[in-house]
C-alpha cells in the first residue's frame, strides 16, 4: 500500500486554497478549515519561537505534527523516533529555527518506548510501525507545506539514528520517492536479528528469569573488563590515544581478565561474536570499546537497572526490547520465555514480523534513480545496536553496484556509542553535509566530527567514506584532524 492516494487527494482539495499561485500563507484558521481525507487536523497554534505548530491524526492511530516558520526556507526536513516510538518524535524538530518545515510522529501508537504489547493482534498497528506511518506522515506533512505556503518544499530531507536510523532505511528502500536525501545513523534495520542478538545476551547474562537482579557479568566487572582491553588493545592502532579506530584490526584475548570466570568469559564471548543456530550465525555481535562507559554495557547490556526492573521486569534495555519484540512483533504470545528459547525455528518464527519490519533491501536503485543521496552512519563502540551489522548491508549494496558510492555512503565513527558519546569526537551536523551533497554535487569525502571542549580545544578527528579509515601520522596532535590522513582504497 503506498497511499499515493491520499497525496492526490490533499492537492486537490487544497489547490483552491494554496495552489502555486495563492497570494501569501494560510492563517492556523484557515489551515484547520481544509477538508483532509483520512486526516483529521486538530490544532494549529503559533509558537513564540516564529513557527506554526500542527497537530493532527492520520487514519485514526496515526499520530503527527508538523511544524512551519514563519520564514520558511523552502526545504522540509523530517526526523525519525526511537525504541517502539510510542509518542510523536521528530529528532529534526530543532530544524524548524533554521527555516524548515519539519514533521514527526509516534508511528500509530501511544505508549512507553520500551513496550511493544500494542502490536498484539494487531497487523495494522505493526505495519505502520514497520514502513507504513512514516510514509504517511510525510505525504501528510507535504500536503500541509503546499496548502500554507502556496507551494511545495524544493526538497525533502528525513534523518534519524536508532530506530530512526531503521525508518531512514525503510524510506530509502519502500518509499525512495518521499525524501531527496537521507542519513540514516546507528539503524534499527534488522528487527528479527536485532531481537535474536538481544534475547540470546539475555539468556547468558540473566539465565535464571527469577534472578533478573543478578546478573552474570555484574557491574564491577565493567571497568576490570574495559581496562585490560585498553593495556592489549589500545596502542594497536598505532595511537595509544584511549580510541579503537577499527575493533576488527584489534586482538582482545579476554581470559587474561583479572578474576573473570568461565561462565563470564562464555558471557562475555556471546556479547562479541553474536548468536548462532545450527544455520551458523544469526547475527554480528557487539565491537569493542563500550564495556565501561556510563552510556555503555551497564544500561544497555548488562545490567540491572532497577527502575526498569521495577518497571517491566527488564534488567536491561536491550533484554526489554529483545524480549518485547519476541514476544509481541514475532510470536504474537506475551508468556513467550526467553530462557528456553533454543532458536532453532528463528526462521519460521520471525519470517512475518520482519516482513513487515526489516529495511534489509541493498537494492536503493530507485533512490538512485530519483537522485537521492543516502548517507549511513555507525559508532564503532556502540552498546545498542552492533556496528558490523550496517557495514554487512553496505558491502550487499556494493556488491549490487559497484557506482554505489555515488549516492551512498558509510561512515564509521571510531569511539562513538550509540548516536553519540563515549571517548572519540562524534558530534557531527549531517543535515547540512545531506543538503550539500544533493543540491550542490558536493561529495562528503572526508566529515570533521568533533567532541565536547577540553582545556579551552575542541577535540576532532576526520571521518572518510568506509572502507577509508582515518589513521594518524605519527606526529601532532591525536585530536587534531590534520594529524590524520586517509587509508585504505
Amino acid at each position: 500500500m503506498r497511499f499515493t492516494w491520499l497525496l492526490c487527494s490533499l492537492v486537490l482539495v487544497i489547490s483552491g486554497w494554496g495552489g502555486a499561485d495563492a497570494p501569501g500563507k494560510l492563517d492556523a484558521a484557515g489551515l484547520l478549515a481544509l477538508q483532509f481525507p483520512d486526516v483529521r487536523l486538530d490544532a494549529a497554534t503559533h509558537d513564540d519561537g516564529g513557527f506554526l505548530d500542527v497537530e493532527g491524526t492520520i487514519g485514526g492511530t496515526i499520530h503527527f505534527e508538523v511544524l512551519l516558520p514563519d520564514t520558511w526556507n523552502g526545504r522540509f526536513a523530517m526526523g525519525g523516533g526511537g525504541g517502539f516510538v510510542g509518542s510523536v518524535q521528530n529528532a529534526e524538530r530543532g530544524a524548524v529555527k533554521e527555516g524548515y518545515a519539519t514533521a514527526g510522529t509516534d508511528t500509530g501508537h501511544q505508549g512507553k518506548g520500551t513496550v511493544a504489547a500494542w502490536a498484539q493482534d494487531d497487523l495494522l498497528a505493526q505495519v505502520n510501525f514497520g514502513h507504513l506511518a512514516v510514509h504517511r506522515t510525510a505525504e501528510a506533512a507535504k500536503a500541509l507545506i503546499r496548502a500554507y505556503y502556496g507551494k511545495g518544499p524544493e526538497y525533502s530531507y528525513f534523518l534519524g539514528c536508532s530506530r530512526g536510523g531503521g525508518q531512514a532505511m525503510m524510506e530509502a528502500q519502500r518509499y525512495p520517492q518521499d525524501f531527496d536525501g537521507i542519513v540514516a545513523g546507528a539503524p534499527a534495520f534488522n528487527w528479527n536479528g536485532i531481537a535474536a542478538l538481544f534475547v540470546r545476551i539475555a539468556q547468558v547474562v540473566y539465565p535464571d528469569p527469577k534472578q533478573l537482579d543478578q546478573p552474570v557479568i555484574p557491574p564491577d566487572l565493567l571497568g576490570v573488563i574495559y581496562d585490560e582491553l585498553m593495556r592489549q588493545c589500545d596502542a594497536q592502532d598505532g595511537l595509544e590515544d584511549g580510541i579503537i579506530m577499527d575493533p576488527r584490526a584489534v586482538h582482545f584475548d579476554v581470559s587474561k581478565v583479572p578474576g573473570i570466570t568461565p561462565e563470564q568469559q562464555a558471557a562475555i564471548a556471546v556479547i562479541y561474536e553474536g548468536p548462532k543456530n545450527g544455520d551458523g550465525p544469526l547475527f554480528p555481535g557487539f565491537s569493542y570499546g563500550a564495556e565501561k562507559d556510563p552510556g555503555g554495557w551497564l544500561g544497555w547490556l548488562t545490567g540491572p537497572n532497577p527502575q526498569l526492573l521495577q518497571e517491566q521486569q527488564a534488567p536491561t534495555l536491550t533484554f526489554a526490547f529483545g524480549t518485547q519484540a519476541f514476544k509481541y512483533l514475532f510470536m504474537n504470545d506475551p508468556e513467550w520465555d526467553y530462557s528456553t528459547y533454543d532458536f532453532s525455528t528463528f526462521a519460521e518464527d520471525t519470517r512475518l514480523g520482519a516482513s513487515n519490519l526489516n529495511a534489509t533491501n541493498p537494492d536503493l536503485s530507485a533512490l538512485r534513480e530519483r537522485g537521492g543521496k543516502l548517507i549511513l552512519w555507525h559508532g564503532w563502540g556502540d552498546p545498542a545496536l552492533p556496528a558490523l551489522s550496517l557495514i554487512d548491508y553496505y558491502e550487499q549494496v556494493k556488491a549490487l553496484d559497484p557506482q554505489a558510492e555515488n549516492y551512498v555512503r558509510l561512515f564509521m565513527v571510531p569511539g562513538c556509542l550509540h548516536c553519540g558519546g563515549g571517548p572519540g569526537p562524534s558530534n557531527v551536523d549531517w543535515l547540512p553535509i545531506l543538503r550539500a551533497w544533493r543540491e550542490e554535487g558536493k561529495a562528503p569525502d572526508v566529515i570533521i566530527a568533533t567532541g565536547k571542549e577540553k582545556d579551552g580545544a575542541t577535540p576532532e578527528r576526520p571521518l572518510y567514506p568506509y572502507p577509508q579509515q582515518a589513521m594518524y601520522k605519527g606526529q601532532g596532535d591525536p585530536f587534531d584532524a590534520d594529524s590524520f590522513e586517509p587509508k585504505g582504497p
